[in-house]
């Protein structure tokens, strides 16, 4: 019996050493780990707030060279690149047709001068037969229908000259639009620039009808054009002088800066897609306005057509305090959010006033130190995986 009690008391401390060491060990390796936080420091950086568009470089001026002859073109003087001046022998048409059309209308000139010469030598017989008529009316010595006859011979033969002389000033115009369009067979340069296209080859027709076809297309490239498509979302907080600046797909490092001239009144273009069914219809469009600024070109690096990234500027500031846009917490009033800033290991929640934005970095006004240490997330809100992998690495590092 004692021996029983003995093996009960001994079990029930062997009982509860193992629940303890249990316990423990729970609580070791199971119990609710610390938090940890993923944190940015407030730093210093140059800051911008812009409208971000996509445009296109165009040159500052564009002339296409056409011919208002019809023609073979004969022979073509520049080449694709070639900077030409005004005033330069650019193309020459096959001048067999001109030349023939210029003969014809002299030959029309001449032949008309010739009717009215012979017209005028009858004008003179009609006229003494009309005074031979009169006086021998005057003494009875002819019919009265012989002296009108004589005077409308006359009439008519005056009004015959009238319209030679008509179809003389005619057939002369016909030789000016002759001589002219002679000379159309050389094709001169309008303005300076650069050849950035030919449409025509020598050898092949050129048909002039109601417009003239282009031979050459000329164009000013020390200075190009940005047309940047603005949506109509941000057409309304961009003006005219605002700084603007863009880049290259091939070249993001360079800057090309320039003034913005002008925003076009009307939209660019839109495309709209609706569906509709007997009880319900939806429809939506996307508008955007050209806004247009020029760039000088002195290198010749920007070509015609090329994709432009622009940014107009809206404000900027420099070396401003900044923190992670992900870093802001609850939005109040006048600017003003609330923030938890890491302290000794804990969290502690503040309040600051921000400035502009450019959706990544925000400005602090009021409300953080240089170096602070901002929480952007932390391990009860994140994926064990993202929380342990984002440790070393917080958002919106300097830059």
């Amino acid at each position: 019996m004692n021996m029983s009690r003995k093996q009960i008391i001994i079990g029930t401390v062997v009982l509860l050493v193992l629940l303890g060491t249990g316990l423990a060990v729970k609580k070791l390796f199971f119990g609710k780990p610390k938090a940890t936080f993923v944190t940015a420091d407030a730093v210093r950086m140059d800051l911008e707030e812009s409208v971000l568009a996509t445009g296109i470089v165009k040159a500052f001026k564009t002339v296409e060279v056409g011919s208002q002859v019809t023609g073979q073109l004969q022979t073509l003087h520049v080449e694709l690149g070639d900077r030409v001046k005004k005033g330069q022998l650019l193309a020459e048409i096959d001048p067999v047709l001109q030349k023939n059309t210029l003969m014809d209308a002299e030959a029309e000139v001449v032949n008309l001068a010739a009717q009215k010469r012979s017209k005028q030598a009858l004008l003179k017989q009609y006229e003494l037969a009309f005074k031979r008529q009169s006086r021998m009316n005057a003494q009875d010595a002819s019919s009265r229908s012989d002296l009108e006859s004589a005077q409308a011979q006359l009439e008519s033969t005056g009004c015959d000259i009238s319209a030679l002389d008509a179809q003389i000033r005619k057939a002369r115009i016909a030789v000016d639009n002759a001589k002219a369009n002679l000379g159309y067979h050389h094709i001169s340069a309008p303005i300076d620039g650069i050849v950035i296209s030919i449409d025509t080859e020598e050898g092949q027709t050129v048909v002039s009808t109601q417009s003239s076809t282009t031979i050459i297309t000329l164009a000013t490239l020390d200075t190009m054009t940005v047309k940047a498509k603005i949506s109509e979302a941000d057409v309304n907080r961009v003006r005219p002088g605002l700084t603007t600046y863009f880049t290259l797909l091939g070249d993001s490092d360079t800057r090309y800066y320039g003034k913005l001239r002008a925003i076009e009144p009307g939209p660019v273009s839109s495309s709209t897609s609706s569906s509709s069914s007997s009880s319900s219809s939806s429809s939506s469009s996307a508008i955007y306005y050209y806004g247009l600024f020029e760039v000088p070109n002195p290198a010749g690096r920007l070509k015609v057509s090329m994709t432009a990234q622009v940014s107009i500027l809206l404000n900027q500031v420099r070396q401003a305090l900044c923190i992670p846009v992900s870093a802001l917490g609850e939005k109040l009033k006048d600017n003003r959010y609330r923030v938890r800033v890491l302290k000794d290991g804990e969290a502690l929640e503040r309040t600051i006033r921000t400035g502009i934005s450019n959706n990544v970095q925000v400005q602090v006004l009021e409300g953080l130190r240089e170096g602070e240490k901002v929480v952007v997330g932390d391990s009860t809100t994140l994926p064990a995986t993202e929380a342990s992998g984002a440790m070393g690495a917080p958002p919106g590092g300097r830059r």
